[in-house]
């Protein structure tokens, strides 16, 4: 093993190559992106072999080619950002019914911000949805075990299994430990078998069953609980003795023994043989039953008998990532709870750290607390959680995004009220000022810090009105040495920097087109925008999108606002990748139901907001072999797209004439605007100015938004480090002050 300072996508991506991964697909998205294309390098650079990696037209097509993957027995790694995950959830929801072979494992990075995406929404919530279990790592080494035990979980119950990671964790760096070279592990091929991978509503109904059986199952092993004393589940097993349950299906352990009461009645005969409780031929075992179990399966050889049946499995121990510590004084019980998920995690150490450090100059004590990590919250360890809140009257949750972890403490406080037992308090997103975004180490040591000092009066025995007083007098300090702090920084006014198109951008020679089209037209129109560069085409002195909602839905959302108002003429922007993605179902929607609109096509040879990946359109493919390139033209005509205009958006006025034809046309009407990314062209001369002819009208600036055009006094200026000699801004000039490269002035 040889010791590397990663990224965390690369180290997740060695993680899973080092795991026997044989087949990845995915679409490029921040945070994930950089996994694909770390495992595409090793490939290249022969240090990984056996595997193919793509970039595939979207989300859903990349996770149903792992599916028959998977199915053939090889396992599998699909990523996305969160927003992808919808795109393939179709796919995901009947995969988890019908289960897979080899280890299927979904890298889903969340974006709390968000920083570069359009929802903040939580994968984890998903997971609970969607029935598939989800680890979330609070760092690179802790992201880097869950993703081979991710595989492992995955082949044991035949399920997909999501890795989720936040922005933060996939874009950090450290040294962690790589293996030199991986090979993929062998797959041995589909085998026919109708009862499991055709899913008529019958082997739903089963599947259902199966997914709700082992659901409890994974809870017990991310609880730590042991169905076999002699267990190979370390300590854990010991831990968990008479205490440890799934809460899920209402199972229990007998009391002085660690017997978890789980049945495996529901599972499909073959995954009930890797448990060994059945033969791989389906028959129910009388006795012990190890003859079906793979060479090397993490499962104990020892079984022992319950009341109501026999059990022959024990779950593996993986409590590790749902790690449990005592803080503060050893004197005392404690009172007080923190719980964390995800990066959270590492906020709250770092931030407990400051706050030891502060007590330890003061002389004072840390008061009793106990710290647990849930990087598993779903199926949410409810057994070892229990044995957490045992004698806590408070607990403080820190999660990133919504209140998952929260709402599962709240509920098993339910469910202890309803036992009898002591509720405690639980604070979390639901209670604390910060309701979305991203946790720091600054928030949660302001929560902590004030808990905390609360916690240790408490300890001292601090009457009522002696505790109320202290903690006014606490926060008014602070509120004091906040206002001290903000009065002693220097305040400067920083001038906005609003994310812009590049200097030479082929995007705002189109939008600036499309605009000019309809005003020598003289009608109304409306933007539908989508996601990608593009979209920042909204921002003055543009605004040239009017709406944005999700991949590929400007197309379609153009149909339903021209059917309220058919006589404002409607056009729809698509950039090339998007729209191989997710564009051309809308397209077939217009030209099927009549609708009256004009798509323009942004084509710009690569896919630019994620970092330049090749797409179907350009015909290069991830591991730099060259296909035939797609063609958007004979894509539109299939679709019935009846008009379809081209233009240079470097070239204004064949621009502005190719919208007018097709903005002209009744029915679906395209315009493929082509230009090259301007990462893709090397610079080539800057425009020049005549700064004695310049009359300082500023049309240059307030038409197009370059950020290559300055002002400097009463004249244009041109910043020759960012312009790339397009030409757009000439054609603007209304006094031909501009000259292009290599012309005269």
């Amino acid at each position: 093993m040889a010791e590397k300072l990663l990224m965390g996508n690369e180290a997740f991506a060695c993680a899973a190559l080092e795991a026997g991964v044989g087949v990845v697909a995915g679409y490029p998205g921040t945070p994930s992106s950089e996994v694909i294309e770390t495992v595409a390098a090793r490939v290249a650079d022969g240090s990984s072999s056996g595997v193919h990696v793509e970039w595939s037209t979207n989300e859903k097509a990349a996770l149903e080619v792992l599916a028959g993957a998977s199915y053939a027995g090889a396992r599998t790694l699909f990523t996305c950002k969160q927003v992808g995950l919808n795109v393939a959830s179709d796919a995901l929801m009947s995969l988890n019914y019908v289960g897979v072979e080899g280890g299927c494992v979904l890298f889903v990075a969340d974006d709390p911000g968000p920083i570069s995406s359009q929802t903040e929404q939580d994968t984890r919530r998903f997971a609970s949805f969607a029935k598939v279990p989800v680890f979330d790592p609070a760092d690179i080494e802790q992201g880097m075990d869950m993703m081979k035990a991710a595989f492992d979980l995955s082949e044991r119950y035949r399920t997909p299994v999501i890795v989720r990671p936040t922005t933060r964790v996939c874009h950090s760096s450290t040294f962690v430990e790589v293996a030199p070279a991986t090979s993929a592990r062998p797959a041995k091929g589909f085998q026919k078998d109708d009862s499991r991978w055709v899913i008529f509503p019958a082997r739903s109904y089963r599947g259902h069953l199966e997914v709700n059986e082992r659901l409890a199952w994974i809870e017990a092993e991310f609880s730590g609980a042991c169905a076999s004393p002699h267990s190979d589940c370390g300590d854990a097993g010991e831990a968990a003795e008479g205490k440890r349950a799934s809460f899920a299906s209402g199972f229990a352990i007998d009391e002085g023994r660690s017997y978890t009461r789980l049945s495996s009645e529901g599972l499909i005969p073959a995954v009930a043989a890797d448990m060994g409780r059945w033969g791989r031929d389906g028959s129910r075992s009388e006795g012990d039953c190890f003859d079906g179990l793979r060479e090397g399966a993490p499962v104990a050889r020892e079984t022992a008998a319950v009341a109501s049946g026999r059990v022959s499995f024990p779950p593996c121990d993986l409590s590790r990532f749902n790690p449990v510590e005592q803080c503060g004084s050893k004197d005392a019980l404690p009172r007080l709870g923190v719980v964390c998920g995800g990066v959270s995690a590492a906020y709250a150490r770092e931030a407990l750290a400051r706050i030891r450090s502060l007590a330890e100059e003061r002389g004072e004590k840390m008061p009793a607390f106990r710290f647990m990590q849930v990087g598993t919250p779903f199926p949410f360890p409810m057994a070892l959680a229990d044995e957490f809140v045992e004698g806590l009257e408070r607990v403080f949750v820190f999660e990133e995004l919504d209140s998952v972890v929260e709402d599962e403490l709240v509920r098993l406080m339910g469910m202890r009220s309803a036992a009898g037992k002591k509720a405690a308090r639980v604070y979390g997103r639901r209670s604390m000022p910060q309701a979305a975004g991203e946790n720091s180490v600054e928030s949660v040591f302001a929560v902590l810090e004030r808990v905390l000092f609360e916690e240790a009066l408490r300890d001292v025995g601090a009457s009522s009105a002696e505790l109320s007083d202290r903690m006014d007098a606490f926060d008014e300090r602070r509120t004091e040495e906040a206002a001290a702090q903000a009065s002693k920084a220097v305040s400067v006014a920083l001038p906005a920097r609003p994310p812009v198109l590049c200097a030479g951008c082929p995007h705002r020679g189109a939008f600036y087109a499309a605009k000019r089209a309809l005003k020598k037209l003289r009608v109304r129109g409306v933007f539908s925008g989508d996601i990608g560069c593009y979209t920042l085409g909204n921002a003055a002195p543009l605004n040239a999108v009017d709406t944005c909602l999700c991949m590929g839905a400007g197309i379609t959302m153009a149909q339903g606002l021209g059917v309220v108002e058919p006589d404002v003429r409607q056009l729809a922007f698509v950039g090339d990748s998007t729209f191989f993605a997710s564009g051309l179902t809308g397209i077939a929607n217009a030209a099927y139901n009549g609708h009256d609109i004009t798509v323009c096509v942004l084509d710009n040879s690569t896919t630019a907001m994620t970092g330049g990946q090749p797409h179907p359109g350009t015909g290069r493919r991830l591991m730099g072999s060259q296909a035939e390139a797609l063609s958007i033209e004979a894509a539109l005509e299939a679709l019935g797209v009846k008009c379809i205009e081209h233009a240079n958006p470097h070239c204004l006025e064949e621009s502005v004439d190719a919208v007018m034809r097709a903005v002209e046309h009744h029915g679906v009407s395209a315009v493929v605007f082509r230009a090259p990314c301007v990462d893709l062209v090397g610079s080539a001369s800057a425009v020049r100015i005549d700064a004695e002819a310049c009359t300082g009208c500023k049309k240059c600036i307030t038409s197009i938004g370059c950020p290559a055009i300055g002002f400097d006094g009463s004249v244009a200026t041109v910043d020759e480090t960012l312009c790339i000699g397009c030409g757009l801004c000439a054609s603007v000039c209304p006094f031909g002050v501009i000259a292009l490269p290599g012309k005269s002035e």
